[in-house]
């Protein structure tokens, strides 16, 4: 069966079987599964060292439809609808994953709604070259880090810089290698409408998304320009929420800052080379919109990769800081201070492509942790990817 005849075919059992004018749709999925070894070692003040372990782990595999329809005149609608597929534990359609609709036009661009890619994602991005989907990615937040397993933090853009719902993107088309993309996000409001504390804040979860009530407009605003000539690619984005500071300051004069900065700002850069066998990538980020850490911080992150025939090797080195070494994590005469620490980040990575669609990997990765809050973490991934 072709892949757009079965689209249809999944189109009409989630839809039902009314009458519609399809477009050109097409199937597609991939199935990633690894073994891994997670070997964690914390030092946050709480001294929490879960055991060493072994687990069957899904990474990102997904099951979606896209398409477009020529509408003439050079106008054209475009469309995506993908679910997270769990194959390890059979939470189907879940997460976060792009689903949006816009129109394309030849000579402006593109204009598409609904949860996306962010700008920020598709400039920094381009060092997320690993197979595990651990590695580039800071799954923890600072809060919970003093009483859950150490995570690999490698990726400030972790909290509002993935995938974002609620979103408009206009996206240029391409002058001559230059491009544009600009995503503003409106979540809208619940009650109370107007929150005094971050506990007020509602509509978030652990996928991503920005909660409602930040604002009664535009909650996030996010621009990037890039630049690919050949083998040589630049870009830089920048990030922002129009929300509230919710600080809190001590009879010390010290101040207590929510994670995130309801009402901060990122920004990055990113440089790649690719020619021949040889890839590499450089991204900096530096901002106070992740959970990383408290306060203002910064990401170094480089990237290698080698191809010789079916195989490929990876590697990457990270390091993140942040502005601000000693914190105060509570108020009251028990005020607590703590340091936040800088995180080393490194993993290794073997390929092999048995065809264009079907690979399998052995990649470790781990981080190096100083400081009251994260812990070391060593991981083994041995994978298998099929796409379709």
């Amino acid at each position: 069966m072709k892949k757009s005849t079965l689209a249809l075919a999944v189109a009409a059992a989630l839809t039902g079987f009314g009458s519609f004018a399809y477009a050109d749709t097409t199937l597609y999925g991939s199935a990633r599964v690894s073994i891994d070894y997670s070997d964690p070692n914390s030092n946050n003040f709480d001294k929490n060292s879960p055991d060493s372990n072994w687990d069957v782990y899904n990474n990102s595999s997904r099951l979606g439809v896209r398409g477009e329809e020529d509408l003439g005149g050079g106008l054209a609608a475009i469309y995506q609808y993908e679910f997270g597929v769990d194959v390890t534990e059979g939470g189907n359609f879940n997460g976060n994953r792009p689903k949006w609709v816009g129109l394309k036009g030849a000579s402006w661009g593109s204009v598409t709604v609904g949860t996306q890619w962010t700008p920020y994602y598709n400039v920094i991005g381009i060092g997320d070259i690993f197979n595990s989907s651990r590695v580039f990615n800071s799954t923890n937040s600072f809060a919970a880090s003093t009483t859950t397993s150490p995570v690999l933090n490698t990726y400030l853009g972790n909290t509002f810089g993935l995938r974002m719902d609620n979103s408009l993107i206009y996206t240029s088309p391409n002058w001559s290698g230059f491009g544009v993309q600009a995503m503003l996000v409106m979540n809208g409001t619940c009650p109370p409408n107007d929150p005094q504390t971050t506990s007020e804040l509602c509509k978030a979860d652990s996928s991503n998304k920005l909660p409602a009530n930040l604002s009664n407009g535009v909650d996030m605003w996010n621009i990037s320009a890039s630049y690919k000539n050949g083998p040589f690619f630049a870009g830089a984005t920048y990030m922002a929420l129009d929300g509230d500071s919710f600080k809190t300051t001590l009879p010390s004069g010290q101040t207590l800052s929510s994670v995130p900065a309801w009402d901060g700002d990122q920004w990055g850069l990113a440089f790649g080379y690719n020619s021949g066998p040889f890839a590499v990538s450089f991204a900096y980020e530096n901002g106070d919109l992740n959970t990383v850490y408290s306060g203002t911080s910064q990401n170094y992150y480089l990237t290698g990769q080698y191809t010789f025939g079916n195989n490929i090797i990876r590697a990457s080195y990270g390091y993140l800081a942040p502005d601000d070494s000693w914190i105060w994590l509570t108020s009251g005469p028990g005020a607590v201070r703590l340091e936040q620490g800088d995180l080393n980040n490194y993993a290794i990575g073997y390929q092999y492509n048995f065809s264009k669609r079907t690979r399998v990997w052995a990649e470790y990765m781990g981080t190096s942790a100083n400081g009251d809050f994260y812990g070391d973490l060593g991981v083994l991934s041995l994978g298998t990817r099929v796409d379709f």
